[in-house]
């Protein structure tokens, strides 16, 4: 097992603070003068990421035991396993929100940030050919990429932001009342001015000019009703020509219009994926806040990557190039086939569940992933990312055509001070139409192992060995 301690993340994260604190103050401007104002920490239109909801907690001495979909597999079938030190990434040298197999060549098309061990190349842009003449954090030399989304400390300052939100609605609150005062005061002089004016316009005016002044009045009004009728026939003349001109142009254009709107539609065509790069925002500030994801990394304590038979009698090597994900980063929009509970806390691995766990005293936030192990024996790689390579059933057999390849286990543990755990201060970070549910928890792997190494692995977990390089 890979090992290396960081002491826990005390301090608070300055972006995303300032942004929230704003973000409540245009909401008080929001509700009482019906202002529409779009904020953002990262992509233009994006409100600022939230703490996880509270929902999403657990105290792990309630999830049932046994609970582990893992754990009956491992009684079964060959019984070696061979372990790879890729490090932790401890130092946070190698973050991006990129992902080269679901999003290939898009730039922070994640947007949420992964730790990366292995290959020290991984971005949007990886290939094969790139990976294999990439180094490594690996001791034995594996160039494989592995990565995970990362995990925030999201502390809330809540008196301080109620302080300030409050001084906010106060100010707001005066200014309307302020409003208010100065158009009742002018609504009530207009009156006055308006009765002024009824009053003394008729004094001083004898009945036969109030007369002569009807009479004229109304010859003038029969002169306008005769101009009006002219100009309503000319007008209508004039309808008619431009309607019969505009409907010649239109004719004219129409051929025209749809051949520039073709074109359009192939421009579109050609510059979406750069426009949709140039729309998603990088990492931000010392923290990397990248999207909807706001708060302090915390990086692993240890990452254990153990490959094993995942309830076979026997495995294949992997083919070179083979890309593996776990679990489903867009689950609430693909649905939960291929969500998977991947959490627990230390001295709890009997039991896993799809929310954030709440440890004891001593134990510690674990997340235990296990692949899928079944190939069909023919694609690196398919359409959805999926279909070439899925799980074993439960007696760790493969469904007809498809061969058990060593199943990769990823075990990561982390310090997440007691009282951050307790306020349900932490989170994994993921798209933001996930809202930092735990069921969007999610692995990667690609395999760029060479022969030898490969070929090690599978003869360690068939002859029951245990290895670690």
């Amino acid at each position: 097992m890979a090992r290396n301690s960081r002491p826990p993340v005390t301090g608070k994260h300055r972006v995303a603070r300032r942004t929230k604190i704003a973000m409540g103050a245009i909401g008080l401007a929001i509700a009482v003068g019906g202002l529409a104002v779009a904020v953002t920490a990262g992509r233009t239109g994006e409100a600022s990421a939230d703490p996880a909801d509270p929902s999403f907690f657990i105290d792990i001495t309630k999830v049932p035991a046994g609970s582990n979909v893992n754990a009956a597999l491992k009684k079964k079938g060959a019984k070696g396993s061979f372990t790879v030190d890729c490090g932790t990434n401890a130092d946070g040298a190698h973050h991006n929100p990129d992902n080269f197999i679901a999003q290939p060549g898009i730039k922070n098309g994640a947007q949420h940030l992964h730790d990366y061990v292995g290959n020290v190349t991984t971005d949007a842009d990886s290939s094969l050919k790139s990976l294999l003449a990439g180094g490594t954090t690996c001791k034995n030399g594996d160039k494989s990429a592995y990565f995970w989304p990362v995990i925030r400390i999201d502390r809330e300052d809540k008196a301080q932001d109620q302080q300030k939100n409050q001084k906010a609605k106060q100010e707001q609150q005066g200014k309307t009342g302020d409003v208010q005062e100065d158009k009742s005061a002018q609504d009530a002089k207009d009156a006055q001015d308006q009765r002024a004016g009824q009053g003394g316009g008729q004094s001083g005016r004898s009945a036969r000019q109030q007369q002569g002044d009807q009479n004229d009045g109304q010859q003038q009004d029969g002169q306008r009703r005769q101009r009006n009728q002219q100009q309503d026939q000319n007008g209508q003349q004039q309808d008619q020509n431009k309607n019969q001109q505009n409907q010649q142009n239109k004719n004219q254009q129409q051929g025209q219009n749809k051949d520039q709107q073709n074109q359009q539609g192939k421009n579109q065509d050609q510059n979406k994926d750069q426009g949709q790069q140039e729309e998603l925002g990088g990492p931000q500030g010392a923290n990397e806040e990248v999207g909807d994801n706001d708060g302090e990394i915390i990086e692993p304590e240890s990452a254990t990557l153990k490959f094993i038979g995942g309830g076979a009698q026997n495995v294949v090597a992997m083919p070179l190039g083979l890309k593996i994900l776990y679990g489903d980063a867009k689950q609430s929009t693909n649905g939960p086939a291929n969500a998977r509970p991947s959490w627990t806390c230390t001295g709890f691995e009997d039991r896993l569940t799809d929310k954030y766990p709440i440890c004891p005293q001593g134990s510690k936030v674990e997340r235990i992933h296990a692949f899928p192990n079944c190939w069909d024996g023919k694609n690196t790689d398919s359409a959805n990312h999926r279909t070439h390579i899925v799980f074993a059933d439960k007696q760790g057999k493969c469904p007809q055509g498809f061969k058990n390849v060593p199943q990769l286990e990823v075990t990561l543990v982390y310090n997440v001070p007691q009282d951050v755990q307790q306020n349900k201060e932490y989170k994994v970070d993921a798209f933001a139409q996930e809202e930092h549910n735990p069921k969007s928890d999610h692995d990667d792997f690609a395999n760029v192992m060479n022969k030898q190494i490969m070929g090690r692995l599978v003869n360690c977990i068939n002859s029951g060995k245990v290895c670690a390089e």
